[in-house]
């Protein structure tokens, strides 16, 4: 008898420890999920035990892709060029790029720091991580990127469902945009930072160029590759029909428009003749996240109305 009632005792024993490991299996975080594991943009593997709640964003783009996916309430710090949404603003800033504040972000105790590879460096990563926080870095270079970066950052805050639907109508905006194709057969040129900055300009693989693609334009640097610096005497040759910029006018001085005109041997470029310098200052078309399709529409219609006056003269 005392060995059955052993047995019986054992048995009961296997089954709660079966529940137990069962159980443990099952959920790897106070979330009640399974463990999140993925290959951020820089190749590096992340492994989450459960949906961050608590995040630092360094770079705009990534804190735009938060609020706009439905996760703006996880943020607990943000770089300090983040401004978009204003309600980020009610968040506390640090020092991003190459100062960035690393004793400060550890002050906010957050479980995940999103960062991008061109803004931050190896030894930054290692210093969070031995502090004990994930971090996740993004690197969305064109147009499918920033669809890969919203899916990640989706992932990391457990709103894949948001993300998803950003996407799409990411992707049905754009599907739009191209059925129009008003800029078929005419010539543009991308002014990303001005001449006292020096010229540069927007190649082939960037989200700039595909937005000419898009309206049907043809980028005067399209055949080179990537973010690059230009020279003027390669702007006046190429002679665009139109002149994006997106510097910013704070209300003194010419505005961006004006000083291009001004410039030395540019007066006479068609894009300037007729009036055709777009000027994009909300940082829409300069930042690859979902307000890219803001950015794209604006070019769309300023190209569209400038055809329309044309026609009407």
């Amino acid at each position: 008898m005392k060995k059955i009632k052993s047995l019986a005792s054992l048995a009961l024993i296997l089954v709660l420890l079966a529940s137990v490991l069962t159980g443990c299996g099952k959920n790897n975080g106070k979330s009640g999920k399974a463990a999140i594991v993925f290959t951020d943009m820089a190749g590096r593997e992340v492994s989450l035990e459960k949906a961050a709640e608590k995040i630092v964003a360094l770079e705009p783009s990534d804190c735009e892709i938060l609020y706009a996916i439905g996760a703006g309430n996880t943020l607990v710090g943000r770089g300090e060029y983040c401004d978009y949404p204003a309600e980020v603003f009610d968040i506390p800033a640090v020092q991003s790029g190459s100062e960035t504040n690393i004793e400060a972000i550890i002050d906010l105790a957050p479980e995940v720091v999103i960062m991008t590879v061109m803004a931050q460096n190896e030894d930054q990563i290692n210093a969070l991580e031995k502090a004990g926080i994930k971090v996740v870095v993004t690197n969305a270079q064109d147009i499918n990127g920033i669809y890969d970066c919203v899916n990640m950052i989706g992932k990391v805050t457990g709103k894949e469902d948001g993300a998803a639907s950003v996407v799409s109508q990411m992707k049905s905006a754009f599907d739009t945009i191209k059925k129009e194709g008003y800029g078929a057969g005419k010539t543009v040129y991308f002014e990303v930072s001005p001449l006292q900055w020096g010229l540069w300009a927007a190649g082939s693989g960037t989200f700039m160029n595909e937005a000419a693609q898009m309206i049907g334009l043809k980028n005067i640097f399209g055949d080179q590759a990537g973010w690059l610096e230009v020279s003027e005497e390669q702007v006046i040759a190429a002679d665009p029909d139109y002149i994006v910029t997106i510097t910013m006018y704070f209300g003194e001085g010419p505005t961006p428009a004006e000083e291009i005109c001004s410039r030395e041997g540019w007066g006479a470029l068609k894009a300037v003749v007729n009036g055709n310098i777009i000027n994009i200052q909300d940082n829409s078309l300069s930042r690859p996240s979902p307000r890219l399709v803001d950015g794209i529409t604006a070019m769309n219609d300023f190209i569209a109305e400038s055809l329309a006056q044309d026609a009407a003269a």
